[in-house]
């Protein structure tokens, strides 16, 4: 072998970085779920992001910063539910934004569960028994059937003295009809948080709607822009706001969108599972925000944990939040 071959394979360095050692959990002795957490900060990959994530996440509580959470449907589908109703209930939210998809499971999940399925299952059959699959959760027909029942009794009320009202008071006012501690609905217009819907036709609520303008009142409607306004005015009335983005879509960019007005958001964690390759708004890092001025630019103050989010969620906050 040439010294120069030894060379290509075994180049050597002399440089020292002064970064911290890569060290795991140790499990030896009583386990510590807060030194298991703690340990992520060096172990590397996600674990590591999602220690950034905790320690963002803090400083939004420390800063008192304007929380605004974001999610998709899915979120609601899952056990997740319960996890965002904790966070609404205890204070630790102050803006939410969401999709349609999870205001409709978030009421039927107060009266009638979803089932846990399988991912692989026959369609066909499901189609035939009348079950919906979402991933490896099942949710039966009938939930729907019960939820077109709840709603249209809802829509009377709703309607009755003003004929156009906002997705925030459809939210609010639906969340004071429920009676579900683990509701995020309830939690939300108990604790006066509001929630955002801008594209609150998405779902099986929008088909609701259409069906009860068909039959019933041809003057009601849903205006967006007046939610628009207040969620931009308020942004820009508070001193400092924090942006936790499960997943992506439409919620986490109204986040960002209406931050921009502001200056951009100060600290922001996101937690998907979308990819940058393909140019989209779901797969887009903050990075790519604070080239539009949607997120403040400073290099400590925004992470990215790639995981799916009933994996680290729940960690995030019992990391920054349970105490």
């Amino acid at each position: 072998m040439t010294d120069d071959s030894h060379d290509h394979v075994v180049p050597g360095s002399e440089t020292e970085l002064d970064t911290p050692d890569v060290q795991g959990y140790d499990f030896r002795g009583e386990f510590d779920f807060e030194e298991l957490l703690s340990s992520y900060e060096t172990t590397g990959f996600q674990a590591t992001q999602l220690a950034e994530a905790i320690g963002i996440a803090k400083q939004m509580q420390e800063d008192d910063a304007t929380v605004y959470l974001t999610f998709t449907s899915n979120i609601i589908s899952s056990g997740l539910r319960e996890t965002v109703a904790y966070l609404v209930r205890e204070g630790y939210v102050d803006v939410i934004i969401t999709t349609s998809g999870a205001l409709t499971e978030d009421v039927i999940k107060t009266a009638k569960p979803f089932k846990l399925g399988e991912w692989d299952a026959d369609e066909a059959s499901l189609r035939d028994r009348g079950i919906n699959r979402l991933g490896n959760i099942f949710v039966p027909s009938d939930r729907y059937v019960w939820l077109e029942e709840y709603l249209y009794d809802f829509f009377d009320d709703f309607f009755a003295e003003e004929k156009v009202r906002t997705p925030t008071a459809f939210a609010r006012e639906l969340g004071h009809t429920l009676e579900d501690e683990d509701s995020v609905l309830n939690q939300a217009a108990k604790n006066d948080v509001p929630v955002y819907c801008p594209a609150l036709t998405d779902a099986e609520v929008g088909n609701f709607l259409y069906y009860y303008r068909q039959g019933y009142d041809s003057e009601v409607g849903i205006e967006i822009l007046d939610d628009y306004d207040s969620l931009i005015e308020d942004g820009l009335l508070a001193d400092r706001t924090g942006l936790i983005a499960v997943g992506g879509g439409v919620p986490k960019h109204h986040a960002i969108m209406t931050n921009l007005f502001r200056g951009g958001a100060d600290y922001v964690v996101y937690i998907s599972t979308g990819m940058e390759g393909d140019g989209s708004l779901s797969g887009a890092p903050p990075n790519e925000a604070v080239s539009w001025g949607k997120i403040k630019n400073d290099e400590t103050n925004y992470t990215q944990v790639e995981a799916e989010a009933t994996l680290v969620f729940p960690l995030l906050v019992a990391g920054a939040f349970a105490h």
